[in-house]
């Protein structure tokens, strides 16, 4: 099991709290530990008076790769039950950086695939770097999307463009993430830690209360993300079921286009 002194550094530093996925082996893939480690260090965050803004990244030039595919196997014998309640806790280990009360940025280097890139969208706002490598690539594995996509794209680029990047997964890069809205800005790769720790320290120098206040006028509807996650999770689960996913997995594995047949 990840060290949850490990699977996510913490760094306090000028009213600004950096939490950094710390898998680099692994590309920061999603794994259950992982996202324990993560719920832990948001949990020891919040409520800390001298923590005015969080910088959310990864270790290793990489934001997050992704799911962990050996998880997904997994989750391909279980039951649909245990694969739709798994989901969810799955979800809110992730999802707790929504738990925060200070404004979070997101530093998006290298790679934010999938489920990695719903957790940047889930901060209040994203750098990423101009060649990072993004897509939403759930349908090319024959997984429906989770993590909360199906709203928090929408909600970032509008349901006609978050359809072509959800029922495409294609890839793309910081700059055109930029352009469509997904994140703030795109910066050479060299300069986007550092862009984003500038942007949360002029957030944590401002008056707590207020900057507070408005992180949570201006937040997510949670109950809407919710009943979003609930469907997420059941069609995920079913996704566990088919030979589709089965055949996107395995068509990852080897680097192959995959042949799917709808069943």
């Amino acid at each position: 099991m990840t060290d949850p002194n490990h699977g996510v550094l913490l760094d306090v530093a000028e009213g600004v709290a950096t939490l950094t996925l710390n898998d680099a082996p692994r590309r920061n893939a999603m794994t259950p530990e992982l996202g324990d480690a993560l719920r832990t260090r948001v949990s020891e965050l919040r409520g800390r008076e001298d923590v005015r803004a969080v910088v959310l990244a990864g270790a290793g030039g990489t934001f997050s790769a992704g799911g962990d595919l050996q998880m997904l196997e997994r989750l391909r014998k279980a039951s649909f039950e245990e694969a739709r309640v798994f989901m969810l806790d799955f979800y809110a280990r992730y999802l707790s950086v929504l738990d925060l009360e200070v404004p979070t940025v997101a530093a998006v280097e290298g790679a934010a695939i999938g489920a990695g890139l719903c957790v940047a969208l889930a901060c209040d706002v994203c750098i990423v770097s101009e060649d990072a490598k993004l897509a939403l690539n759930f349908v090319q594995l024959g997984l429906h999307p989770g993590m909360g996509a199906t709203w928090l794209v929408p909600m970032r680029v509008g349901p006609q463009r978050a359809s072509e990047l959800l029922l495409t997964g294609r890839r793309f890069d910081g700059r055109e993430a930029a352009r469509l809205g997904l994140a703030l800005e795109a910066t050479p790769a060299t300069e986007t830690r550092a862009r984003a720790q500038a942007l949360a320290r002029s957030i944590a120098a401002n008056a707590p209360l207020a900057t507070r206040g408005v992180k949570q006028r201006l937040g997510l509807d949670r109950a809407a993300l919710q009943r979003a996650l609930e469907e997420e999770a059941r069609l995920q689960a079913e996704s566990y079921g088919s030979a589709d996913l089965g055949e996107g997995l395995a068509a990852a594995a080897a680097r192959r286009p995959p042949a799917f047949h709808g069943r």
